[in-house]
């Protein structure tokens, strides 16, 4: 979904084709990290502090970052993600402005 928004905002702004590349490659991993950072508020958050049902993961026995690589290597990898989705934007200069801080705002989340 969020490559899907970030790709179709491009097109419709009139961007080329490498910069809806460096776009859909930012998307995904944005996206990526959104999914790994949810799945470690779901470990390490209450369900009063989310506004939904913690460690519903670790019920109903769901595959998550944190299960499979622990919760270092999956806070690790979220931050990796990142900075290689603001490397993309780079070459776009000021225009990535709120992406960037879209970046920064999926890193930093607690809910």
């Amino acid at each position: 979904m969020i490559v899907a928004s970030v790709v179709s905002g491009a097109v419709l702004a009139g961007a080329d084709e490498s910069a809806i590349t460096l776009l859909s490659s930012y998307g995904e991993k944005i996206g990526l990290a959104f999914q790994i950072i949810d799945d470690i508020l779901d470990v390490t958050s209450t369900s009063e502090h989310l506004g939904k049902t913690a460690r519903k993961d670790i019920k109903m026995r769901k595959a998550t970052f944190p299960q499979l690589l622990g919760l270092d290597a999956s806070r690790k990898r979220a931050a990796e993600l990142i900075d290689a989705a603001r490397a993309d934007l780079a070459p776009l200069g000021d225009d990535a402005t709120p992406l960037l801080a879209l970046a920064e705002y999926v890193y930093s989340r607690s809910r």
